[in-house]
This record gives C-alpha cells, sequence and structure tokens, in this order.
C-alpha cells in the first residue's frame, strides 16, 4: 500500500510542476502587459519602466520561474494588480461561498441521481425507466446557464418567493443550488442507470438472485458495490469542478464565489489573481484524483498492484 500511496504523490507532484510551467508560460504570452494594469493606461514610460524593474520582468524567464517557484513553495501566489491585495487572501475569501454551493448542489444531486439509478435500472424496460432515459437526455441538454435564468424569471421575478441573487441567507442558496444539483441529478441517474444495468448483467449477480438474496441488498451489495469505481472517479471529477468555482452559475446568480472571482480577473486583466485562481483549481482537480486513487485500493485492492 505504502509504494501505490508513494507512486500516486509521486505522479500528482510531478503533474503539478508541469502545470506551474504551463502555466508560467501562458501568463507571460498574454497581451497585457502588468505595469499597464498597475499604473494604468496613461503613465509615462519612466513609471511602466520602473514598475517592470521592480516586479522582475526584466529578468530571464528561467530566473522568473524560479523565483516564481519558490514563492509558491512558500504559499505566496503574488498579489493583485487592482487591488494590490494577496491573491492567497482573496482566494480564501471566496472559498466559503463556493464551498457551500458545491457541497449543497452535490448531496442534493448525487443523492438523488443515484437513487433514480437504481430505480431506473432495476425496473429496466419499463415506463418509469423510458421516462427517466427520455427526461435525462433532454435535461442534460439544456445549457446550465438557461436553467439559472429560468430559475430566477419563474421563482425571483414572476412569483418573487426567492432573491434574484446574491450571497446571504438560505433563501438566497436555494436557486443557485437547485440549478447546480438538476444537472447532478440528471447526470449521475443516467451514468448510474448504465453502470448498474451492465452489472446487474453479469453472471454474478445472477447467481446471487437465484440464491435468494433479497433485491434491496442485491442492488446495493452486489450490483452498486461493483459499479462504484466508475462513479467514484466521476464524482471526485466533478468536486474539483464544483469546488474549483462554476463560473456560470455563479455570475447568473450573482454568487461571490470562485467562478465569479475568476471572471472579474479576466476582464480586468489581473493577471496574478486569474494566475491564482487557475492553480489553485488545478490543485483541486489534483487533490482530488489524488484520493480517488487511493479510494480505488479500498474498493478493490486488486486496483493497489495493476
Amino acid at each position: 500500500m505504502a509504494g501505490y500511496v508513494a507512486r500516486r504523490l509521486l505522479r500528482a507532484a510531478t503533474t503539478l510542476l508541469g502545470t506551474t510551467l504551463v502555466l508560467f508560460v501562458l501568463v507571460r504570452v498574454i497581451p497585457a502587459d502588468p505595469a499597464v494594469s498597475i499604473a494604468g493606461p496613461k503613465a509615462d514610460p519612466a513609471t511602466l519602466a520602473a514598475i517592470r524593474k521592480d516586479l522582475g520582468l526584466d529578468d530571464p524567464l528561467a530566473v522568473q520561474y524560479g523565483r516564481y517557484l519558490w514563492r509558491l513553495a512558500h504559499g505566496d501566489l503574488g498579489r493583485s494588480y487592482v487591488t494590490g491585495r494577496g491573491v492567497a487572501a482573496v482566494i480564501g475569501e471566496r472559498l466559503p461561498a463556493t464551498a457551500l454551493l458545491a457541497v449543497t448542489s452535490l448531496a442534493i444531486g448525487f443523492t438523488l441521481g443515484v437513487a433514480v439509478g437504481l430505480l431506473t435500472a432495476a425496473r429496466q424496460g419499463s415506463a418509469a425507466d423510458l421516462a427517466v432515459l427520455i427526461a435525462t437526455l433532454v435535461g442534460l441538454s439544456i445549457p446550465t446557464f438557461f436553467v439559472g435564468n429560468l430559475l430566477v424569471y419563474a421563482f425571483g421575478y414572476r412569483l418573487r418567493l426567492l432573491p434574484l441573487g446574491g450571497y446571504g441567507g438560505l433563501s438566497h442558496l436555494i436557486l443557485p443550488a437547485a440549478t447546480l444539483a438538476f444537472v447532478e441529478l440528471l447526470f449521475y441517474a443516467r451514468f448510474v442507470h448504465s453502470n448498474v444495468s451492465g452489472t446487474l448483467a453479469s453472471d454474478y449477480v445472477r447467481t446471487a438472485r437465484a440464491k435468494g438474496v433479497p433485491p434491496l441488498r442485491l442492488y446495493l451489495r452486489h450490483a452498486l458495490r461493483n459499479a462504484l469505481v466508475p462513479i467514484v472517479t466521476l464524482l471526485g471529477l466533478d468536486v474539483a469542478s464544483l469546488m474549483s468555482g462554476v463560473v456560470l452559475t455563479e455570475t447568473v446568480f450573482n454568487w461571490p464565489g470562485l467562478g465569479r472571482l475568476a471572471v472579474q480577473a479576466v476582464f480586468n486583466l489581473d493577471i496574478p489573481l486569474v494566475a491564482g485562481t487557475v492553480l489553485f483549481s488545478a490543485v483541486l482537480v489534483l487533490a482530488c484524483n489524488l484520493a480517488v486513487d487511493l479510494l480505488y485500493g479500498v474498493i478493490d485492492p486488486r486496483v493497489q498492484h495493476g
């Protein structure tokens, strides 16, 4: 097990290092002058030159990259060109809002999706199975931002039951969480249905059914458990995606999370903030992938020797 964990940690560290290199190169090729972003478009050439020297932009790229890695190793993501605040502090302020939205929507969507997927897999070919199949195909083809705007119009503007947007109490959370949970529910329902249906057709499940195993135990312990690997893989990627900030949903509902922060940074050409949010998202993806890899070893010990 120790060797399995060590290999996964080494892979994650190598991927993270490669991510920092790609991010560093992309930031340098963006057609935006950091000095102009800081001093403004009307600054004189002497001021711009002084700012570039202070930022170390005149140094060789290798030196700049080494300095960038050194700062990252000490938790320094740089300072925002617009506000002058530390990028790490800004991300830390926005993280709770994104975490609240992500956890709420994923808990609702995943739980209901798994339940619907199991029920329809157990009744393949029925009218309920066909109805859910059509609903998932139609629902997943609808853009998330359209669902969000539709909910805002219906429950916020027409019925005036919920706030149109913003961040506050439970009433502000319902619409954005429902928007994401709607998509999560449909996706997991279809995904669980497909994987459990394939598992139910296997020989060992037919043998268990012939031995008189109760239906609930058959679906949960035999079918769902053996279909967990692809489900856990998808769940890990989903958690990383939601925690990184769902850009369109947070923008529609004016939710002060990481997704909206990234959009504002792009429009303001705030390069350190853009780089910080992208790197933070990459770290989340790597962390979730690492957690999923370790869960593989728990779900199926044979994975450790693969």
